[in-house]
């Protein structure tokens, strides 16, 4: 997506955003907030209008958001996390409920809450995709996010 130039599009880079990024497993998640972070500032959204809050795990994310997008101001809410498949059941449990708490959040709120927690069963498979320079999952989600922000403000001068 490149930058936005139809009057739907200014309007959306001027609103805010706010990320939401787990701390466990941050030798991952730093690398996806700071492709989120680029990528917004790439796609014109100033640094000012920029929130990021940090949670302990992806299993946090979901409450998190949905308190940030119940914030009049607040446009579209990123969340970025990693969970990687260990020994035990814990993977599908976290994984799960992160994935449906930010889908329910988007549902019960009405603005756009991106899902972008990697779900990845080996660490290999986490970096390859949250690398700086090639595929980032953080990146695609500030893309989506700023997407999304212009498609509900074109929707909603739909009559």
């Amino acid at each position: 997506m490149g930058k936005v130039i139809d009057e739907a599009g200014k309007k959306s880079l001027s609103k805010k955003y706010a990320v939401v990024v787990a701390r466990f497993n941050d030798f991952i998640t730093r690398n996806l907030l700071a492709g989120c972070l680029d990528e917004l500032q790439k796609l014109g959204v100033r640094k000012n209008n920029v929130t990021v809050v940090w949670v302990p795990g992806s299993f946090e994310i979901p409450v998190t958001a949905r308190r940030l997008a119940k914030k009049k101001d607040i446009a579209a809410v990123i969340c970025l996390g990693a969970v990687i498949r260990g020994e035990t059941s814990h993977f599908g449990l976290v994984a799960g409920n992160a994935a449906s708490g930010i889908s329910q959040t988007a549902l019960d709120t009405g603005k756009p809450v991106i899902f972008g927690v990697i779900t990845a069963e080996t660490v290999n498979q986490a970096y390859a995709r949250s690398e700086e320079k090639g595929d980032n999952k953080g990146r695609d989600a500030a893309q989506a996010a700023v997407e999304m922000v212009n498609v509900f403000s074109q929707v909603s001068k739909i009559k």
